[in-house]
């Protein structure tokens, strides 16, 4: 059996997805649509509100001081 160069398992992939691409599509929209988001907020909710239970909210998210360290650099 030949072995397969990058450029032919490229051209391969991309005929795959060109094939295969808008059914896949198809799923995902008619996944999308049908998901009960009502559902999916409850379930993240409760999620959230357990794990920012336990640590409580940071003054600052760091972005400050890694802006004012990324100046020392320039400097």
């Amino acid at each position: 059996m030949e072995r397969m160069t990058e450029k032919d398992m490229v051209r391969r992939w991309a005929q795959t997805w060109k094939v295969y691409g808008p059914e896949l599509e198809k799923i995902r929209l008619r996944q999308v649509r049908d998901a009960d988001n009502l559902l999916s907020l409850q379930l993240l909710s409760r999620a959230f509100n357990q794990e920012t239970s336990k640590h409580p909210p940071r003054e600052s998210s760091g972005l400050v001081e890694m802006q004012c360290h990324f100046a020392g650099l320039r400097r």
